[in-house]
């Protein structure tokens, strides 16, 4: 289980997210009712060993520690979820601390780069006393100041220069992971939320235009997926010596020679071409958009997960 993996149960059943499946979820969700009963946060330990596994036909065993915090039905703490949602879809960082004791109902502070929202912690020193604007990392137990600490790290960026077959399935499939996706097309018909609904932003307009005021950091990712070959270069042109951690082409590895050695008469440094990935996508014998768009989302997701060695 991912060490960020979260579930949202309501009171009829329903779940949201997953923490692991199985029996392990059926009596997560049966506890997580109990600490909404009784108004007040808990952890709760599951261990699942090799015998026991295999009875139950799992694949895996091991032990897994939950913190389970109730839903409170108050106007402050609506407030509070909006703030680390909008910090979320704004790609803004921003840390959650709860304390562990309630004994004077929910004691929450989130903290971003320019806000921090309180609720209850005036009553509570160990939510005061948090400091930082953001941790990063997974989320941890705090036990000096008994609080449980919940880094929200910003989405990571997947920029998308083509809006066609190809690059709006990828779009998809990146949206579905976690990836904060922008796409951009120079045609309106295809750059669109009716065509790309999946996307966080769609961008109609001049590619180089869009090149001219785009800021990339260390958690994006390009790809440039476009029509045509002059398209691409200007792209990689534009992209190549950039911060972004990744930087790809579609095409073809007699494409990547024609445009790369275009490029380094134009100028472009060696060190910045050898690092943009052309095929693009794990070798999986991809063939059709879909197909494709699997196989590069893959190889996204390897990177993000674990590193460029991985």
């Amino acid at each position: 289980m991912a060490e960020d993996a979260k579930m949202v149960v309501a009171v009829d059943g329903q779940r949201w997210g997953t923490v692991g499946g199985g029996c392990t979820e059926a009596d997560v969700t049966d506890q997580a009712l109990r600490a909404a009963r009784d108004g007040k946060p808990t952890f709760v330990q599951h261990t699942l060993n090799a015998d026991l596994a295999g009875d139950l036909g799992l694949s895996c065993g091991g032990t897994v520690e939950l913190f389970l915090e109730p839903i409170v039905p108050l106007a402050e703490m609506a407030h509070l979820y909006g703030v680390v949602a909008d910090a979320i879809e704004q790609r803004v960082p921003a840390t959650v601390y709860t304390a562990i004791e309630w004994g004077r109902g929910p004691a929450k502070i989130v903290r971003t780069p320019d806000s921090v929202t309180t609720v209850g912690a005036s009553s509570n020193a160990t939510v005061d006393s948090a400091s930082a604007t953001h941790v990063p990392g997974a989320s941890f137990v705090d036990e000096e100041n008994n609080r449980f600490v919940e880094p929200v790290a910003r989405l990571p960026r997947l920029v998308i220069f083509g809006a066609g077959h190809v690059g709006a399935q990828i779009a998809r499939l990146a949206a579905n992971v976690g990836f904060y996706v922008v796409i951009s097309d120079d045609r309106a018909e295809f750059a669109n939320a009716e065509q790309v609904p999946w996307a966080d932003e769609t961008i109609a307009e001049d590619f180089r235009t869009l090149l001219g005021r785009l800021v990339l950091d260390e958690d994006d990712y390009v790809l440039a997926t476009t029509r045509g070959h002059a398209f691409d270069a200007a792209i990689i042109e534009r992209t190549a010596a950039s911060r972004a951690r990744y930087v790809g082409m579609l095409g073809s590895r007699r494409k990547r020679e024609v445009i790369f050695k275009a490029l380094a008469d134009a100028g472009v440094p060696r060190a910045a071409l050898d690092r943009v990935k052309v095929p693009i996508g794990e070798p999986i014998g991809a063939d059709t958009p879909a197909e494709i768009a699997v196989s590069v989302v893959a190889e996204l997701i390897r990177l993000r997960r674990l590193g460029p060695t991985g």
